[in-house]
């Protein structure tokens, strides 16, 4: 039976398994990078990923330290406003509308928007210039072995592979949590998110825009133009029934429903791609790492897709594994340094999570009096300029 060894082992090959499999190369450790799946890295092939993803600020030096930030930049639009829009009378328009300027807090945009199927084709590109990082698509990490000095691990095809520590990047039912045993605690919303791309003849000017009804946020996230056309992405999250029966509609069906939920703030939507149907969940695993394991990104932590927070919460993680590797590379994957990964992210990870839990809830009222009193409380609280920016400050992670 074949037998590697290695630095670093990841499990998961996605956005987030890819990011890390670019960043702990890029500082030199020798890193192996397997998934199941083949990455789809076109947005017309079947199975391509259609959400889009926002790097907020504190991202991005994660991305240039991993080599990726040069080539993701050309292909990213900036979010300078995020722009939240109570639509939640008796009628679906705009009651109260409300923005939040980056340029109160910073001289940078919030954050910069791509599709998820692009990132996955520049991150496998970059993982071609690393000679010490192999990435294998088509292999799953099966079994798990780990002891005080490395684990073992097994790949679908029965090679093993010893590494000083894997990082499970393996998704929300990670196999690499279960082989350790970790708990996790999930909370179901019983909605769905439909995600998919549009142009319209207004431009966005660079506005990420939450239009807040029942069911869930319908958002609308900048993207480049598409064909001379201003092009955005869009998130709309309901109850799974509707979600489901949405998906399924002619496009010229689904196309009124979708411009009447949108409130027409950038005039008439075109649907430019297919819908993809995600369940939406909240999890949270009881630690953040095991014996020579750290969990990372989903493997660790699921939220509902509101205020950009998901993959960013995954780069935080990715970033304080690479500062406390390079602190001391002779302690990579002890369990010195695994404590202290799960003592640095898991207080603030639980915060979170927590927090987009409530705002999600609150997303999703739909007795009209309940809809009002969320209005009411929206106002009120953006109103007020230092709390105004103070959440934005909490929604980047920055002080």
């Amino acid at each position: 039976m074949t037998r590697e060894t290695t630095d670093i082992l990841i499990s998961g090959g996605g956005v987030a398994g890819l990011t890390a499999a670019a960043a702990f190369g890029s500082a030199g450790f020798s890193v192996i990078c397997v998934d199941p799946e083949a990455p789809v890295t076109r947005a017309e092939d079947a199975g391509a990923d259609l959400r889009t993803t926002a790097f907020l600020q504190p991202s991005i030096p994660v991305l240039q330290a991993a080599g990726l930030w040069d080539r993701l930049a050309p292909h990213a639009a900036p979010l300078q406003i995020m722009r939240i829009i109570d639509a939640g009378g008796e009628y679906p328009d705009p009651r109260i509308v409300k923005d939040f300027d980056a340029a109160d807090i910073s001289d940078q945009p919030f954050g910069w928007n791509l599709p998820n199927w692009l990132l996955r084709r520049e991150m496998v590109a970059r993982l071609g210039d690393l000679p010490n990082v192999a990435f294998r698509p088509g292999l799953a990490t099966t079994h798990l072995l780990t002891r005080e000095s490395e684990a073992l691990a097994t790949l679908s095809d029965g090679r093993r592979i010893a590494a000083r520590l894997v990082i499970a990047a393996d998704g929300r039912n990670s196999t690499m949590r279960e082989a350790l045993g970790i708990p996790v605690t999930t909370t179901r919303y019983g909605q769905k998110a439909l995600a998919f791309a549009v142009t319209h003849p207004i431009p966005h000017r660079n506005i990420s825009t939450e239009i807040h009804r029942s069911g869930g946020p319908f958002t609308l996230v900048p993207l480049p133009d598409r064909d001379g056309m201003p092009c955005s992405a869009i998130v709309w999250m309901e109850t799974g029934p509707n979600a489901e029966r949405l998906a399924a509609l002619p496009v010229e069906a689904f196309e009124a429903e979708m411009n009447a939920r949108s409130c027409h703030i950038l005039g008439p939507l075109t649907l430019v791609s297919r819908r993809s149907l995600w369940p939406i969940i909240s999890q949270i695993a009881d630690r953040m790492a095991g014996e020579r394991t750290a969990l990372m990104a989903e493997a660790a932590h699921v939220v509902p897709p509101i205020g950009a927070q998901g993959l960013n919460m995954s780069l935080a993680d990715l970033r304080a594994l690479l500062d406390l590797a390079q602190a001391d590379r002779t302690q990579l994957g002890s369990a010195k340094m695994l404590d202290a990964y799960h003592r640095s992210r898991h207080f603030e990870v639980r915060a979170r999570v927590t927090g987009i839990d409530a705002l999600n809830r609150a997303s999703m009222m739909g007795a009209q009096g309940l809809r009002d009193l969320r209005a009411t409380a929206l106002n009120a609280l953006y109103s007020v300029a230092p709390v105004r920016k103070t959440l934005m400050r909490a929604g980047l992670g920055i002080r």
